[in-house]
């Protein structure tokens, strides 16, 4: 028997709590040319369940775990079935207690991939890619022109 490892700051969850991690697609951009990474990322259980429904997703592979597989500590631990070139996304042990968090909430979902078991039959889909280093710059010139009588009584 494991004793329950409970993290600091966060009192309602334990070690042997569930999780789903994927393995997203996503792109940076660097000095106009775009670079594909793979990063891995938390999804809470309302986006498991529709990614599940066939929606178009990043996400190549789901594998569900334990938080404390894959956070034993502060730092977060590579699991053996992702790549060794995958990095894992920003803020990933504060999205991961948050997405456990979902599936403790509604356990229904942790049927959808059982415990230790990887998933890839997901509507894979790069069409619309998700860079993560992108800006939006809003110009002058983006505003939408208006009727002169938009803001009057007449």
């Amino acid at each position: 028997m494991t004793a329950a490892t409970s993290y600091p700051n966060i009192s309602d969850l334990s070690a042997e709590d569930y999780l789903v991690l994927g393995l997203a697609t996503c792109f940076l951009k660097d000095e106009g040319e775009i670079h594909e990474v793979k990063v891995i990322e938390p999804i809470p259980s309302a986006a498991l369940e529709a990614i599940l429904k066939g929606i178009p997703t990043s996400y190549s592979l789901a594998i569900a775990t334990t938080i404390g597989a894959v956070l034993p500590s502060d730092t977060p631990q590579l699991l053996s079935e992702f790549p060794e070139d995958a990095q894992f996304c920003d803020d990933f042990a504060y999205r991961a207690t948050s997405a456990a968090r979902t599936y403790k909430a509604k356990t229904a979902a942790q049927a959808h991939i059982p415990a230790g078991a990887t998933r890839t039959d997901f509507n894979f889909s790069t069409e619309r890619r998700r860079v993560l280093n992108s800006q939006r710059i809003v110009k002058t010139e983006d505003n939408v022109k208006q009727h002169e009588y938009t803001h009057k009584t007449l």
